[in-house]
């Protein structure tokens, strides 16, 4: 078993860590504002179901791959970059919403979803971070490392979970807000659009 003081070092680490600026938290934080606070939860819940495949891909090894290979680590970053300017093309194009057609919310909230698990899962930068970050807080002579990396990976996707959660729940005030100033949804979409093409570019350059 892991220690109490070592599993709350890691998630006081985990929560800075969250609390960072990156593409993560931008996306929620630009998902909530367009689409409310509950749209912004399932960014975030889709967001940590992604984190769940970079755990599991550390604690069986899998990630190393990522590390070691420039093919798998470019193919996984070429996807990702790619859907974050799909995503840009999408925000650009849109126009005001109709917050009143309950089964395009209902659509909308599922494909929200969706967007966070392969935003995160198409980021092999996650993958590296949890590779280099996960093992310091593991020791062989507690037992079996693969439980340890798992149990660790549950408390940062708690930690994560609490830090967008709140990134999403005040976010949805901008989202009232341009329930009645629906000429303000265009340029909030544009701005979104720049964020993701901003974001696309920060992963196509990475190394």
């Amino acid at each position: 078993m892991i220690p109490f003081d070592t599993l709350f070092l890691f998630f006081a680490a985990s929560v800075a860590l969250a609390l960072a600026p990156g593409p993560d938290n931008i996306f929620v934080l630009t998902q909530s504002a367009l689409h409310g606070r509950l749209s912004g939860f399932l960014v975030t819940i889709g967001l940590c179901t992604g984190l769940l495949v970079h755990t599991a891909a550390v604690s069986f090894g899998i990630a190393v791959i990522f590390q070691t290979s420039d093919l798998a680590f470019n193919a996984l970053k070429a996807i990702g970059a790619s859907y974050l300017l799909y995503l840009a093309w999408r925000a650009f194009q849109a126009g005001e919403s109709n917050f009143s057609e309950q089964e395009d919310i209902a659509l909308s909230r599922r494909k929200l979803y969706l967007r966070g698990i392969l935003m995160n899962v198409t980021n092999p930068k996650v993958a590296i971070f949890f590779l280099a970050f996960l093992p310091q807080f593991a020791n062989p002579s507690r037992g079996s490392l693969a439980l340890q990396m798992l149990t660790l990976g549950a408390v940062f996707m708690l930690a994560a979970l609490i830090v967008f959660g709140a990134i999403a729940w005040a976010a949805g005030f901008i989202g009232n807000w341009l329930k009645r100033t629906r000429s303000a949804q265009i340029v909030i979409n544009r701005f979104a659009g720049t964020v993701f093409v901003g974001l696309a570019l920060r992963l196509a350059l990475s190394k």
